[in-house]
């Protein structure tokens, strides 16, 4: 094979190359195989027809588009390789010559990896601020906030205010007819939780159960459904109970309801000071390492983002995002309904740092690239060890999920954050 490279602009170039006849010829006998098994020829069983027929009834260039299709991967990943580039996108084949019995020569238009000049990514000199002091009131909003999740719902005669729940009916109209999700029976609102449309809950507010209400609101104009969005609506409301939050005192028995480790309030109390201490060093030090990595990728020098890696990006933090969502039960059609909003939104919300998010991750790579890390097979091993922990998977499996390669990438990604961040001074 000879293959070379042509930059045509700051991040795209032309790939030629050649695929020798070695591999051509084990390309066409993969593509005989493959289209002969649903061949009809007079004289032969279904599949069984001989090459030498085959070639004089179709012609053996017949083969090439699917012997092209069987070696083509091959030799563009030998062809990548040799010109030593790094592709970021699909490439763009194109076929220059197919001639029998010669080599066949191929193009791409490619769009490579940009290059990063690394600046001062050393000894930086940052400044962060972080309340790293635990006061007593920090301490007490805790437990008054772990207080709030024992709360326990009491009916009342009273009338509902904010924070009480209220269970209702309610059946919603828009010019007088009904429409498709406006109505439940029993269905318990947090009055203030802003779960419903926009004026709905404040209206609930000052009344009793019993009693049936007509709310009337506006549907916002950028309402996911379409066809609701900007109109008018009403909704009859029947309440059927009022119900307050009752919490619980503030004393030892509270302090064993919320730790059954701790005996006393005063015993949970220093349990929860060493907690947030805890937590605010943790802050302080993740907000120390993201200023150290934001100052040595201002001071890195690219030029030019491919799109095609922004949009990856926000595909991926998209796709990870919903990931998660799956793992706790909510499907995406279910995300998007909750939270009335669309895949294009979601979208949206993700292009917001994906340019930074990529320019981070090239800088995380130069600095590994000019460290000229070695991975060892100890470092591999320990990297799975600890994936498999904090997925709660076998081992075996997470090798199976997770190339080499890829856990090289993710260690020698790790040891340049520590490189950033290791000789970093806090002004």
């Amino acid at each position: 094979m000879t293959a070379s490279f042509e930059k045509t602009g700051v991040n795209n170039g032309t790939l030629t190359f050649t695929i020798e006849q070695d591999l051509i010829a084990k390309g066409l006998d993969a593509a005989f195989n493959k289209v002969k098994k649903n061949l009809n020829v007079p004289g032969f069983r279904k599949g069984k027809v001989s090459r030498t027929i085959f070639n004089k009834m179709y012609g053996e260039a017949s083969l090439y588009e699917e012997a092209l299709n069987a070696v083509l991967p091959e030799s563009y990943d030998a062809a990548v390789a040799e010109a030593g580039i790094d592709p970021v996108a699909q490439p763009k084949i194109d076929i220059k010559s197919m001639n029998e019995g010669e080599a066949w020569e191929i193009t791409a238009d490619v769009v490579v990896k940009p290059e990063v000049k690394l600046g001062d990514y050393k000894n930086l000199e940052v400044s962060v601020t972080v309340d790293k002091d635990v006061t007593d009131a920090d301490v007490d909003a805790k437990i008054e906030a772990a207080q709030k999740n024992l709360a326990e719902l009491v009916i009342k005669a009273d009338a509902a205010e904010n924070g009480d729940t209220v269970v209702i009916d309610f059946e919603g109209k828009v010019d007088g007819v009904a429409f498709d999700g406006g109505t439940a029976e029993n269905h318990s609102l947090e009055l203030g939780s802003a779960s419903f449309i926009p004026g709905y809950e404040e209206q609930l507010v000052g009344h009793k159960a019993g009693e049936t209400i007509e709310v009337k609101v506006t549907f916002p104009e950028d309402y996911q459904a379409e066809d609701l969005a900007g109109k008018d609506a009403v909704f009859v409301t029947t309440i059927h109970e009022v119900k307050a939050k009752e919490v619980p005192e503030i004393d030892d028995e509270l302090a064993k309801d919320i730790d059954e480790e701790v005996e006393t309030l005063a015993e949970l109390k220093e349990k929860y000071k060493t907690q947030l201490t805890e937590e605010k060093e943790t802050q302080y030090t993740d907000a120390v390492e993201t200023a150290a990595i934001e100052t040595a990728v201002a001071n890195a020098e690219i030029v030019e983002l491919p799109g095609e890696m922004v949009h990856d990006e926000v595909h991926r933090a998209m796709n990870e995002f919903l990931g998660n969502m799956q793992q706790q039960g909510i499907s995406a059609d279910m995300y998007y309904q909750l939270t009335g909003t669309s895949e294009e939104q979601l979208h949206t919300q993700f292009e917001g740092d994906a340019d930074k998010r990529v320019r981070t991750n090239l800088v995380i790579e130069a600095v590994a690239a000019a460290e000229n890390f070695v991975t060892t097979q100890d470092e591999i091993d320990t990297e799975i060890s600890e994936l498999a922990e904090s997925y709660n998977m076998p081992k075996e499996e997470v090798m199976k999920l997770l190339p080499t390669d890829m856990l090289k990438h993710d260690i020698a990604a790790k040891k340049a954050v520590e490189v950033i961040t290791s000789t970093v001074v806090v002004k």
